[in-house]
């Protein structure tokens, strides 16, 4: 302990005067000190501690006052009060810093006469006078003492906890009323006001009386407290806790008179008139508004009707976007995000140009359909950035309850509003590019059908009233831009895509990848992996290569995966300091990628027997499909594997049928169809396939193999086929050409009335291939084998016997 010893001459010395002692002034914010109180302070403001010290120097006594406000830092006379305790310092510690801890005494109650702020001084000083006791009749003043006693072992038994020390000198002070008295003072709990309120009071009676009633307060809060507690106990059990403390505070604030203001409810209130609500919604809010004012504050329900009105608030009622449309901007921004892509990006400034001029949105919701990794998702947010609009995306993959979409009723625990109303809230804005994202995935079950609630949605002549089950009220939906996408349009129930213009994305040229490659893909991989354009640079050749063989897909992620993981293992050499700049070349490309992952053509090497090429089309994009026909000793049972489905394997049966007709043609013995056993596979027997697409192949391979004639090893085909052999018009004619040139094919053979179809395909790849129109399969057989026999005069057909097909397929796992 560590005492203070100041020079003597540091500090003005003070002199007694005729009216009265002058003595250091110590304020205290938060404290008010009764005389007999023991205190320990912390003393750190500059006049304090000059105080203290000068105390400790003179009679180690000074005066202790509170002040009337907290908040000042160096309070002035006119800032303390005027009544305060002479106290006497017992001892201090010096602190770290400039701060003292100090252990102080109350000895007497004094009156100020006159503070003493003069700049001769360095701390304040008082001229002070004792305040004397009355104590009135003897009798009167020893009955409110008996009294106290009374009410004090009444605290007691009430619960308060007392010191034992407090109460056996209470037993003894018989003869010292004001002792007795700021010992009572001291057990209760005073506010500083009330503290310095029975500081002032001199007048003993009025002092006992005025401990009377504090006593007698103090008592019913505590029985009301074990009232509480026995009656709650009863009902509630050791979870509700909280409401139990809830439940006693405001049953003491209301025994207080502390009036509850619920300035919550009328914060609530101001920010649902500032939400300019719909008419419907503003009767409904009043309607739960006036529930929750009734209902009991610690109600379960009170939550619910809170973050009910709290959604209704926070929804943009009126709150719009309101940036008109600029076409030259928004043809501008398209360029700039996407690449290629010239019939989308003009369907889609046509519809800009009609919100335009209408302004408003009106017509069919745009869905764009096209393989994964085309763009259909970063359109949709070009299309915001255009528009000026905000951009919200909700996946619908997966999501088989309608309460999804729609949200749920308010009677479930949990309840919440739909995915499109909880978007329209994130947004901001009621007029958002809103896109449906895999909106081909929605499945349905017992719980309702998800496509169904999004009819509504989607319905511009409906969406303007859109009913969320959660929200009870109507909302407008009519001035959102929605924008679908999907890889597939089979998945979709009929109704709904009745509401959706289809926009497909096809795949893109190898052209159109090392473009967009070069211009934002390899740019954006470059700056996530921490890198310049400097430290790791790829040539074109090299670039193209890596497009050809180390991906085969009609979009752009694993091109993008592929550039990702050169740039990782370049920001490695670069973060261990083995090389400062890295260049990629065609004889480095493997230390990175590793081998090749693909032959440079997916041809075949060379022409086969019963060996096809057809083209399929898949939501992945175009695919080529390698059809295989094996003739073998047997008793004329066919066999279908490859895990095709059932249009498929009719497709199989009829091209069958069809050879036999043409057994004439290609010589084919009388006992064929008895001694041979023929089986149809398709590879990849783990991938389902189906779809008639694939006729024209599987006869050929059929012919091939029964005939002993090659196929052609640079032939594609595709075209349905019919008993009669003519070839039918198919879908997916761009996305199965753009397949046929990645595969390296250079003739492609297809239906003749999907010859309007070549304006789809980019110009640079019709250049590279040779299309063959056919209207009969007997075309095909012309241009796809490498000979076809011809029947000669003395030659006669011979008439197969039908082979025996099996019920089912073998699937090849």
């Amino acid at each position: 302990m560590n005492q203070v010893n100041s020079k003597r001459s540091e500090f003005p010395q003070i002199a007694e005067s005729s009216t009265g002692l002058s003595v250091p002034v110590l304020p205290l914010r938060d404290k008010v000190i009764l005389p007999g109180e023991i205190v320990s302070l912390v003393v750190g403001r500059g006049r304090s501690v000059a105080a203290m010290q000068e105390a400790v120097q003179k009679r180690r006594e000074l005066l202790i006052v509170a002040q009337r406000d907290q908040a000042i830092e160096q309070p002035k006379p006119e800032d303390l009060y005027q009544v305060g305790t002479l106290a006497r310092v017992i001892q201090v510690v010096k602190l770290d810093g400039d701060s003292y801890h100090v252990v102080v005494e109350g000895r007497s109650r004094v009156r100020v006469v006159e503070y003493l702020a003069t700049q001769s001084l360095s701390y304040l000083a008082a001229r002070i006078t004792p305040l004397t006791i009355t104590s009135g009749e003897s009798i009167k003043l020893e009955a409110l003492r008996r009294s106290i006693t009374e009410r004090f072992g009444e605290l007691i038994a009430a619960g308060r906890r007392i010191p034992l020390e407090i109460r056996e000198e209470l037993e003894r002070l018989t003869h010292d009323p004001e002792r007795f008295a700021n010992l009572v003072l001291l057990a209760l709990d005073l506010s500083n006001e009330e503290r310095q309120e029975f500081l002032e009071v001199g007048d003993m009676l009025e002092r006992f009386t005025k401990l009377i009633d504090r006593l007698i307060k103090e008592i019913d809060v505590l029985k009301l407290e074990k009232k509480l507690e026995r009656e709650t106990s009863k009902q509630i059990g050791k979870m509700q806790k909280e409401i139990i403390l809830r439940e006693r505070m405001r049953a003491i604030e209301k025994e207080l008179g502390v009036s509850d203001e619920r300035g919550d409810l009328a914060s609530l209130a101001k920010k649902l008139e500032r939400a300019r609500l719909s008419k419907e919604a503003k009767a409904k809010a009043k309607e739960e508004m006036s529930r929750l004012r009734r209902m009991n504050a610690y109600s379960p329900e009170v939550s619910y009707i809170r973050t009910y009105l709290e959604w209704l608030s926070d929804l943009p009622w009126s709150t719009r976007d309101k940036k008109p449309i600029d076409m030259k901007a928004a043809k501008k921004v398209l360029d700039a995000d996407h690449y290629g892509l010239k019939d989308i990006k003009e369907r889609i400034l046509e519809y800009l140009a009609v919100q335009k001029l209408r302004g408003k949105i009106q017509g069919s919701i745009l869905c764009f359909v096209g393989a994964p990794g085309t763009g259909k998702t970063s359109i949709g947010q070009s299309i915001a950035k255009a528009m000026g609009r905000k951009f919200v995306r909700v996946s619908l993959g997966g999501i088989r309850d309608e309460a999804e979409i729609r949200g749920h009723r308010r009677t479930y625990v949990g309840a919440m509003p739909g995915r499109i109303i909880q978007k329209i809230k994130d947004a901001g804005t009621k007029n958002p590019v809103f896109m449906l994202d895999e909106i081909d995935k929605i499945g349905q079950d017992f719980r309702g059908d998800p496509a169904a609630a999004l009819l509504e949605a989607l319905d511009p002549e409906q969406n303007s009233n859109f009913s969320d089950h959660y929200l009870e009220v109507p909302f407008d939906l009519s001035e959102v831009l929605f924008i679908g996408t999907a890889n597939i349009l089979d998945t979709i129930p009929p109704a709904l895509r009745d509401r959706l213009e289809v926009l497909r994305f096809p795949g893109y040229t190898e052209e159109e990848k090392f473009t967009i490659a070069r211009k934002h893909l390899l740019p954006r991989v470059i700056i996530q992996n921490g890198l310049t354009a400097r430290q790791v640079t790829i040539d074109d050749e090299t670039l193209r290569f890596i497009i050809r063989r180390y991906t085969r897909e009609a979009g752009l992620r694993n091109l993008e995966r592929e550039l990702a993981r050169i740039a990782r293992k370049v920001a490695r050499k670069v973060s261990e300091k083995r090389s400062t700049t890295v260049h990629v070349s065609h004889a480095n490309l493997t230390d990175f990628l590793g081998p090749a992952k693909f032959p440079e053509t997916l041809k075949e090497e060379k022409d086969e027997i019963g060996m096809a090429t057809g083209l399929a089309w898949t939501a992945a994009g175009g695919e080529i499909l390698t059809i295989e026909a094996l003739p073998m000793p047997g008793r004329g049972n066919v066999t279908i594997t490859g895990q095709l489905g059932k249009v498929m394997r009719e497709s199989a049966q009829a091209a069958f049928s069809f050879v036999r007709s043409r057994a004439e043609l290609f010589r084919l013995s009388p006992d064929v169809a008895q001694k041979v056993d023929l089986h149809i596979h398709v590879p990849s027997g783990a991938i389902p396939k189906d779809g008639p697409s694939a006729g024209v192949a599987l006869a050929t391979a059929i012919a091939s193999a029964l005939a002993k004639i090659p196929v052609r090893k640079d032939v594609g085909m595709t075209g349905e086929v019919t008993l009669r052999g003519k070839v039918l018009e198919i879908g997916g004619i761009k996305e199965k050409v753009l397949a046929a040139h990645r595969a390296g094919l250079t003739t492609i053979i297809l239906p003749k009335d999907n010859e309007k179809d070549l304006t789809e395909i980019p110009e640079n790849i019709r250049s590279d291939l040779k299309f063959i129109f056919a209207g009969h399969v007997d075309e095909v057989f012309a241009h796809a084998l490498t000979e076809v026999p011809t029947k000669t005069k003395r030659e006669k057909p011979h008439q197969l016997i039908a082979p025996r097909m099996r019920p089912t397929a073998s699937i090849v796992t």
